[in-house]
């Protein structure tokens, strides 16, 4: 059984309350669908529909049709204020039960959306059964280093004031597990990359309003339901600004994208070889001199 690790319900509602200005805090979402846009152009082929999965106000999805690569973006969202503001043609869809037939889809985008999935194992497999055969997935999700900061010193303020810790930031995935999800799903030539950077802000309060502004705040089922106590929450703050300074009096806070790109099997796609089938040797294709482990090389080249 699924474990249910996210209130969804908790979070079109925080999504709905802040869509209005969804624009004036969409810095990651900018990010991860510029690299998505950059990924698209390196294929060489093109898509006749795209499905962006997740697309909030549909901000992806003009830098992905600037590539040409596509004929049309349909954008799908579940929080109905957001549907509302995706350029069309656009519907209403969750992400965890998706409406598509089996292999009807060219192309599957989404930005920062399937973290947010209670099954992303399940999710996968219902995109790689709806894409067509040699379809496409370019996947955006929060990794693991995502927050690092506010995660240590929100735990250790509320340890210190409150005599316990409740989870106050969401789990992020590994990027050395998304490529066995792409696989375990059924995607041909997985792969999984990662973007890792940091933003600064002038305080942690800061950091935790723009979040808010996200509709980011904490949506754990397993969440705490009584709100932090201001002391707790300056104590955070100042714990944040001793142990993650940034220049200027600034705070820094560790972002991580999680780039995926899988495709529907097809027989048309390149079969890697099978482990010592080569034909011939890789010292011999570089034209490089061999030496068993433990051997000192010679710093002419000489054996």
């Amino acid at each position: 059984m699924t474990e249910i690790l996210f209130d969804r319900k908790l979070l079109m509602r925080r999504r709905s309350r802040v869509a209005a200005a969804a624009a004036s805090h969409d810095f990651l979402l900018q990010r991860a669908g510029e690299d998505i846009a950059a990924r698209l152009d390196a294929v060489v082929r093109d898509f006749p529909v795209a499905i962006n999965l997740g697309a909030y106000h549909g901000a992806i999805a003009p830098a992905v049709l600037q590539t040409g690569r596509v004929g049309r973006v349909v954008n799908t969202e579940s929080c109905p204020a957001l549907v509302a503001q995706c350029a069309s043609p656009c519907i209403a869809c969750d992400e965890e039960l998706l409406p598509f037939k089996a292999g009807s889809v060219d192309l599957f985008i989404s930005a920062l959306s399937l973290h947010l999935v209670n099954d992303l194992p399940g999710a996968l497999v219902q995109i790689r059964r709806a894409l067509k055969p040699d379809g496409l997935l370019l996947a955006a999700i929060l990794g693991g280093r995502t927050l690092r900061e506010l995660r240590e010193v929100l735990t250790t303020a509320e340890s210190e004031m409150e005599g316990g810790a409740s989870p106050r930031v969401i789990p992020f995935a590994d990027v050395r597990d998304c490529g066995a999800l792409l696989q375990r799903a059924g995607f041909a030539l997985p792969v999984a990359d990662a973007d890792q950077f940091t933003v600064t802000y002038r305080t942690a309060l800061d950091l935790m309003h723009d979040l808010r502004a996200m509709g980011a705040a904490n949506m754990l089922s397993a969440r705490s339901r009584k709100p932090l106590r201001r002391a707790t929450l300056f104590r955070a703050a100042e714990l944040y600004a001793e142990r993650f300074p940034a220049p200027d009096g600034r705070v820094a806070a560790s972002f991580e994208i999680i780039h995926l790109t899988g495709w529907a099997p097809d027989e048309s796609q390149p079969i890697p070889l099978a482990p010592g089938s080569a034909k011939k040797r890789l010292a011999d294709a570089l034209d490089a001199n061999e030496q068993t482990a433990g051997e000192k090389a010679d710093p002419k080249g000489r054996r």
